[in-house]
């Protein structure tokens, strides 16, 4: 998913040093002499990578090295023209499939960097997402009535860095009244008053679709057996902000305890509260069809999604196709360790060392990526000689 650009913060982070300079300047004169000399806050990369050796990976099975190398090779017909990674896709493509001829291409082509947050630590959240499977329908009735749109066509869209870069990544999302674009209707608007999009699909229950945007993809259940298959289309411009946040707030949950599952049992307790739920998260993705397939979701890279060894990123941090090395646990506390590929995005997969672990498909999937939110550590795996990515800098003193 991509992020956008909230015009208001950057008004407040403007305004906030000038606050504080006139604050500062009011305190001296009122003591008849100048406040103390303070050195300004500097900023700092929201992530940095450190050098390690091969050794200090975590040992995985073979069956994980294939698994993950074969998980990152998939994507190399996307990558051959990668001025980082096509060179290395290129000779991957004779590598034979078995553990030591990859740990041995692996060594030889490339350098392992630890990935370290602003405070130097090197973990950060591990987290997981599936894709689920939802009753619904292609024609609205009277159970499938909660409509999943496809992109309306009066949603306008502007890439900021072709005139701003260093706000890469940034895009701009709205609608023209006359000459003027203004922002776009937020999750509580277009579910009370519905969209100018053309639905592609209904389903039976509202938290389905919140579900289903989280996801970003996902499949609908038809009568018949047949399964349609969606994906992220675009959204509406407004930040991700956690349903889950919002009960804690609330009191109707402990931050602890937040789940798919938790968030569920409380919608299905209180369904006259489930409207004010939706709308306490303003972002709202647009959805489009996908071809019929058994291959997994395609992700932010347009390939396929392998279970258990394709990861989202935060692309400022990680660039797409990256090769990683994942050590975290599983939901019950079972040691994980394994490469895995870099292929997707997520609003809410952010800055420093972070990543979101996809499933599969299904019940059994959704139950593991409900409950992933782990500790971990990552390294990444970089061609020898070529240069790190430029990681942007957070707001001084954040």
């Amino acid at each position: 998913m991509n992020l956008s650009l909230n015009p208001w913060s950057r008004r407040l982070a403007w305004a906030l040093p000038m606050i504080a300079l006139l604050a500062g300047c009011d305190a001296g004169k009122d003591s008849g002499k100048q406040p103390p000399s303070v050195e300004p806050a500097k900023p700092h990369a929201v992530a940095t990578y450190v050098s390690a050796v091969w050794e200090a990976l975590p040992a995985v099975s073979d069956s994980d090295l294939l698994a993950g190398f074969e998980s990152w090779r998939s994507a190399c017909q996307r990558l051959k023209a990668d001025p980082v990674w096509g060179a290395t896709c290129a000779a991957a493509a004779t590598v034979p499939g078995n553990a030591p001829a990859v740990r041995g291409f692996l060594k030889e082509r490339l350098d392992v960097f630890g990935l370290r947050s602003a405070d130097d630590t090197p973990n950060g959240l591990i987290t997981g997402y599936y894709e689920p499977v939802y009753p619904g329908s292609l024609t609205k009735t009277a159970t499938a009535n909660v409509p999943v749109y496809g992109v309306p066509d009066d949603l306008i869209i502007v890439n900021l860095e072709s005139i701003y870069p260093e706000l890469k990544g940034k895009r701009l999302r709205g609608r023209l009244e006359g000459r003027v674009l203004k922002p776009y209707d937020d999750a509580g608007a277009i579910n009370g008053q519905g969209s100018t999009a053309k639905p592609i699909a209904w389903l039976t229950n509202p938290m389905d679709l919140q579900f289903l945007q989280i996801q970003g993809s996902g499949r609908i259940q038809l009568k018949g057996g047949r399964q349609l298959r969606v994906g992220y289309g675009d959204q509406n411009g407004y930040p991700y902000r956690p349903i889950g946040r919002w009960l804690v707030e609330q009191g109707e949950l402990k931050k602890e305890d937040v789940t798919m599952g938790a968030i569920s049992a409380w919608a299905t307790a209180h369904p006259e509260r489930i409207t004010q739920l939706l709308a306490s998260n303003p972002s709202y993705v647009f959805f489009s069809a996908r071809p019929d397939s058994n291959e997994g979701p395609r992700g932010s890279l347009n390939v396929p999604l392998t279970a258990g060894y394709s990861v989202a990123v935060d692309r400022k941090v990680i660039p797409l196709g990256s090769l990683l090395w994942l050590s975290t646990t599983k939901p019950d506390g079972t040691p994980l360790a394994r490469p895995v590929a870099a292929q997707d995005t997520g609003g809410a997969i952010t800055g420093e060392v972070r990543a979101d672990l996809f499933w599969g498909t299904g019940e059994a999937a959704g139950e593991l990526a409900g409950n992933m939110k782990q500790q971990g550590q990552i390294w990444m795996l970089w061609p020898k000689g070529a240069a790190l990515p430029q990681v942007p800098d957070a707001p001084a003193g954040s």
